[in-house]
This record gives structure tokens, C-alpha cells and sequence, in this order.
């Protein structure tokens, strides 16, 4: 029941990390250097270890079938520390932040699920990618400049995010039936995007 403690812990630190990166995010107007910052919550989990869906997710394929339940405990710390942020940071000063994130959620919700799921798979794809380098790379510049290009590749380029649009959700305080499914989309294809890129990677990549 620890282990199990410690990776909901683990998975709200995560959220909260990911949730000081969006306010980053909200709070540049410059996309580049908004992108750049985020950056600031990827690598911050990886250097502490704590428990990210998202980076987790591709290790499915290595690991016993008892690391299904790590992976949905982590998922809800994600979105238990995302929230935690987000809610916080409506009791702020910053509504402008409040009505960044809402015009980002209503893009999303306008958006149609097969658009949704395709973005969903570049951004897993990328995530594998720069934590599995950081995890392998021994040379210190490649392994985090991974992190950042990585953070500000997804982002840049609009790919979706299942535990930052968590975030975005919460300060934006829009929660539905509709914004479920369409998180529940986020999640199935952040993991098949980066199961895909670690099949290769488990298979054909030389260590």
C-alpha cells in the first residue's frame, strides 16, 4: 500500500511541475520563449524522479503487468496536482491567465476527436523520446537538450498533452462529460504514440 502512496505522491509532484510550466506558458506571450520555460516542468520531474504519465507510459512494454496499476495511480496524482494548480491559481490575481487557458480549452473542444487522437500520438511519440534520452544519454548537453526541444516541439507545433490540458482545464475550471471523453482521447493516444516509438526502440535501437 506504500509503494502505492508513494506513486500518487510522485504523480501530484509531477502535476504540479507541469502545472508551474503552463502558468509559464500563459504568462509569456512570446510562444518561443512560453514553449522554452515549460520546459522548466519535463525536466524537473525527470531530474527528481517523480511520476509523469506520460513518461512512464512507454516503459509498458518492459515491465510486469503489476505496472498497470503504477501507471493509473500516477495518472491520477497527475491530474490531482494539475488541479491542485489550477484551482489555486483561479484565487489569484491572475485572470488573464484564467482567460489565456480558456480560449486554449474552447480551441480544443472545437477541435474533432479524430484531430485529437493524431495530435495526442505526436505528442507521446515526442515524450517517449526526450525522457527515454534523458534517461540513456550520457553526454550532458544531449540530455537535456532533448527535454527542451522536445517540450517546445509538442507545443510549438499544437500536439496535445493529456496532463497539460489537465491543467489547463482546471484554471480554466471547465469540467464535463465532453472534456472527459476528450481527455480520455488525450490519454490513449499519448500511450500509443509512445509505445510505438519504444517498440523500436526496444527492438532495433542498439543500446
Amino acid at each position: 500500500m506504500k509503494k502505492y502512496l508513494d506513486f500518487l505522491i510522485k504523480g501530484i509532484y509531477a502535476g504540479i511541475l507541469i502545472g508551474i510550466g503552463g502558468i509559464a506558458f500563459l504568462a509569456i506571450e512570446n510562444k518561443i520563449v512560453g514553449s522554452f520555460i515549460f520546459s522548466f516542468g519535463l525536466l524537473t520531474i525527470c531530474m527528481y524522479s517523480f511520476n509523469l504519465y506520460t513518461g512512464k507510459i512507454g516503459y509498458i512494454l518492459v515491465n510486469k503487468i503489476s505496472y498497470v496499476l503504477e501507471l493509473l495511480v500516477s495518472l491520477i496524482g497527475n491530474f490531482l496536482g494539475t488541479f491542485i494548480m489550477g484551482s489555486l491559481m483561479r484565487l489569484t490575481r491572475f485572470e488573464n491567465y484564467v482567460a489565456t487557458a480558456t480560449n486554449i480549452v474552447n480551441t480544443k473542444l472545437n477541435d474533432n476527436i479524430l484531430s485529437i487522437f493524431i495530435l495526442a500520438v505526436m505528442c507521446g511519440m515526442i515524450m517517449y523520446i526526450a525522457v527515454n534520452n534523458y534517461k540513456k544519454e550520457k553526454d550532458v548537453i544531449g540530455k537535456y537538450f532533448t527535454i527542451f526541444m522536445g517540450i517546445m516541439a509538442f507545443i510549438l507545433c499544437g500536439f496535445e498533452h493529456c496532463v497539460a490540458n489537465m491543467f489547463y482545464f482546471s484554471i480554466a475550471g471547465v469540467f464535463s462529460l465532453k472534456v472527459l471523453g476528450y481527455i480520455l482521447v488525450m490519454i490513449l493516444g499519448n500511450s500509443i504514440g509512445s509505445v510505438i516509438i519504444a517498440l523500436y526502440d526496444n527492438k532495433y535501437r542498439k543500446a
